[in-house]
């Protein structure tokens, strides 16, 4: 989401918090919040517009070592881009932080070809307008990235869609995402797609 006042005081408060930390280099700061809810690794701040999470900031502070090293052990997705297009390690090289260049690489546990994950992310993009779009246009919401499930163990995500009470729960299998949304306050609302580079198919409907 990037709308900031989507967000509970609380919640924006500490993802502003952290946002203002990572700009400034306060990594002792970063960590201890990143310690207290290990999920805001990849936040951005609400209404900003770079997109830049913690360890955007970090490529382009240029981190030493032990520093994006710890960072690293809270999970970042290093494909994730900014507002720009690009991921930290692109930060990195651009800025001349080489240092960097290891450790920022993506690990690949689930590769699927560049020209695939582009069609997949047009096709998911074009489901989630078809179910939410006047949500999607209303709250500003920033759609999943399909290449961040690449990166994953366990490569599912959720992606919750504000004033729809419910989202969209996406997984990669091989090189198709399965896709199940619903509303909980509407019974019988779900669907399930399968979402191929050829295009999105609906597989089932009208579970709860």
């Amino acid at each position: 989401m990037t709308r900031r006042d989507t967000y509970k005081e609380h919640v924006l408060a500490n993802r502003d918090a952290l946002a203002d930390a990572a700009r400034d280099g306060r990594w002792d700061e970063v960590f201890a919040r990143l310690d207290e809810d290990p999920s805001l690794v990849n936040a951005w701040r609400p209404g900003g517009t770079s997109w830049y999470t913690p360890v955007h900031q970090a490529a382009w502070h240029g981190v030493d070592l032990p520093t994006v090293r710890r960072l690293l052990t809270y999970g970042p997705w290093l494909t994730l881009r900014d507002a720009r297009g690009d991921r930290p390690l692109d930060i990195a090289l651009r800025g001349g932080r080489a240092h960097l260049d290891g450790p920022l690489v993506p690990v690949v546990r689930n590769p699927v070809s560049t020209d695939t994950l582009t069609a997949l992310r047009r096709h998911l993009h074009g489901l989630v307008r078809e179910r939410a779009a006047e949500l999607v246009d209303e709250q500003e919401l920033r759609l999943p990235e399909p290449v961040v499930l690449t990166e994953l163990g366990d490569p599912g995500l959720w992606f919750a869609v504000p004033g729809m009470y419910g989202g969209f729960h996406i997984v990669l299998r091989g090189e198709e995402l399965a896709v199940e949304s619903w509303s909980r306050v509407v019974g019988g609302s779900g669907q399930r797609h399968l979402i191929t580079r050829d295009g999105c198919v609906l597989t089932e409907q009208g579970f709860v």
